[in-house]
């Protein structure tokens, strides 16, 4: 068995204690293995172990890997993670399953004119910067229920979901108290928080998704 297979397992396991501590339903968290930096060949045993659900930040990266690796193995649901730009819209549709980074009209609007010209509808989620960080991408948190507003009804986008990244260096409890208040006042379901050093804490608030890379992939040279 592969380290990155033994870790996917425990992995698992941890979700489901997890789960289980907070009197969540097991199972109610989905775990979105996060592979960006790895190639084909050190993702094939995650996906032979059954992990059907995958993280990539960046499109022309996962562009190199994953149509080939669905040729192989069904039932893939392939999520965007990093930063969107307008121009890689077209290739964003075409690929992925769902979108985590919607944060501004922009995007918003390149998207909705993708999604109708190609008939595929990824699922959307809108990317909240709980820090307000200069550096980070993310809607702000003040305007974030008004811009998912405005995805559904000039953009014609049903956003399920919101998307967050804690600042490195604070407790991310308090952020993913506030993007769950957030989704509840945007009327969004899904909350997509949490990665390898704090994904158990978000399944404690209620986290439906969780991003976890080098927890089971390792560390990224």
């Amino acid at each position: 068995m592969s380290t990155a297979v033994e870790n996917l397992l425990a992995v698992r396991k941890a979700i489901a204690k997890a789960e289980a501590e907070t009197n969540r339903r097991e199972g109610s968290v989905t775990l979105v293995a996060v592979s960006k930096t790895f190639d084909a060949a050190e993702i094939r045993p995650v996906l032979d172990a059954g992990q059907r659900v995958f993280g990539e930040n960046r499109v022309q990266e996962a562009q190199s890997k994953w149509p080939g690796l669905r040729e192989d193995y069904t039932g893939i649901e392939l999520h965007l993670i990093g930063p969107l730009q307008s121009n890689k819209s077209e290739d964003a549709v075409a690929l992925f399953d769902v979108i985590e980074t919607v944060d501004r009209e922009k995007i918003a609007a390149a998207l909705a004119g993708e999604m109708k010209k190609q008939n595929r509808f990824p699922k959307l989620y809108v990317q909240v910067n709980t820090g307000s960080e200069p550096q980070k991408a993310g809607i702000e948190p003040k305007e974030a229920v008004a811009f998912v507003e405005r995805c559904r009804t000039v953009h014609g986008l049903a956003i399920e979901g919101l998307m967050c990244i804690p600042p490195a260096d604070e407790n991310p409890g308090p952020h993913f108290a506030l993007l769950e208040k957030i989704a509840q006042e945007a009327g969004v379901e899904k909350l997509s928080m949490g990665m390898s050093g704090d994904y158990e804490t978000a399944v404690g608030f209620g986290a439906t998704s969780v991003r976890v890379g080098s927890a089971i992939f390792g560390s990224r040279t």
